[in-house]
């Protein structure tokens, strides 16, 4: 199967048929699951035969789509979570410990800081925010104690990148465990373990899913780091559910040909955006004054689906422009089929103070797309009335 190509091994990853000789693998909704021997559920129990236990931890719906996302981004295990946030906080617990140090960039998620800024100094962790695409800052930051580097490329909402092959050296300089959130990208965009990442993060929620049904996360890396991870779900219980695994399955099967047209409808709107009068900036990876344009053709096969952009005034401005749309849906989520507009400031980053929002480039003005799969003529013209609505 690894000699296939993407689309292939996304959709013909499958589990073995079962006797029904099944064309699609069916749901595997039990909590629990029988031995034919006393000895051989003992032999299982020990890891000294293959198969399944307990749901919470061993299923097959949630095997296959571990094992898919694995062979999709090049890694060697993984485990599946109840949500991205679960991801990343599993993946903090696994391996941190008292005493232990961590660096991460302040461009990311809004409750991914505050499980680093709150939680994790409860645990007697410490941490060090860094700006997402300054090296020095990065190397500045590391310490005797640094344990975990953590890392959100493209960033939420800016989607400043980080250098992927400079951090895996900075990492394997020090011996510190390199872990990449890939939510935004994708694994068909991109791969952050061909750049040395031990561990990857997915909220499966967005692209993974594509259609806004189902939350999910995933770890998926280095057997050893990612053993740690699975073996700390197994205990605390922070896994997906089949159904939810099934769905998330099969939705990889079209990620490809999502993601082609969530980059050709993201970059049309980018550029159209990029000569409007009333648009003071306009932030996207693939186009050329994206100031790490040659960092994302590196490290990405297109630009994504999200789009970031400073509307002219403020945050009144900004809410009259959402109100006025009628393509896009108002919701924090992203990744959806449908196009979503998202204000970062008042609601996925609301609960930092002003000033650490500006530490991060969140604007009163600033707005995020996730530009979906409808007509781009439709887009574009929706965001046209609603900009002549604001500035008429």
């Amino acid at each position: 199967m690894k000699s296939y190509k993407f689309e292939t091994k996304a959709i013909r990853a499958q589990l073995p048929k079962t006797a029904q000789q099944e064309h699609s693998v069916p749901l595997f909704l039990t909590s629990s699951f029988t031995f034919e021997t006393a000895e051989q559920g003992a032999a299982i129990f020990k890891g000294e035969q293959q198969g399944n236990l307990y749901s919470r931890f061993s299923n097959p719906n949630t095997n296959e789509f571990i094992n898919k996302l694995c062979l999709l981004e090049n890694c060697e295990k993984g485990v599946a979570t109840a949500s991205g946030m679960a991801a990343i906080y599993v993946t903090f617990a696994s391996h941190l410990q008292q005493g232990d140090h961590i660096v991460a960039s302040k461009n990311i998620f809004g409750n991914a800081l505050h499980i680093i800024k709150e939680y994790l100094p409860k645990m007697g962790i410490t941490y060090t925010l860094v700006e997402v695409d300054k090296a020095n800052e990065w190397q500045e930051a590391v310490k005797p104690n640094t344990k975990l580097l953590y890392v959100e490329t493209p960033a939420n909402p800016t989607l400043k990148l980080a250098d992927l092959s400079f951090l895996n050296n900075l990492c394997k300089a020090h011996n510190i465990l390199f872990v990449v959130d890939n939510c935004f990208a994708s694994p068909y965009l991109q791969q952050p373990a061909k750049f040395g990442a031990d561990l990857v993060i997915h909220s499966a929620t967005k692209f993974i899913d594509g259609q806004g049904r189902v939350l999910g996360g995933a770890i998926v890396g280095k057997e050893q780091p990612a053993t740690a991870c699975y073996d700390f779900i197994r205990r605390t219980g922070a896994s997906l559910s089949p159904f939810n695994a099934w769905v998330l399955s099969k939705s990889l099967e079209t990620l490809a040909i999502r993601m082609d047209r969530h980059c050709d409808n993201a970059i049309a709107i980018a550029q159209y955006l990029s000569t409007h009068p009333k648009i003071k900036k306009v932030i996207y990876p693939f186009l050329h004054s994206f100031p790490q344009y040659q960092l994302a053709k590196k490290q990405m096969l297109k630009g994504g689906g999200l789009v970031a952009f400073e509307i002219g005034g403020g945050i009144t401005e900004s809410h009259q422009f959402l109100n006025a749309l009628n393509l896009y849906s108002l919701t924090s989520n992203l990744g959806d089929c449908r196009s979503i507009v998202t204000h970062p400031a008042s609601t996925t980053h609301s609960k930092l103070t002003t000033a650490e929002q500006l530490a991060v480039e969140v604007t009163p003005n600033l707005i995020r797309l996730s530009v979906g799969l409808e007509h781009i003529d439709d887009l574009l013209q929706d965001i046209e009335q609603a900009l002549q609505i604001v500035f008429s």
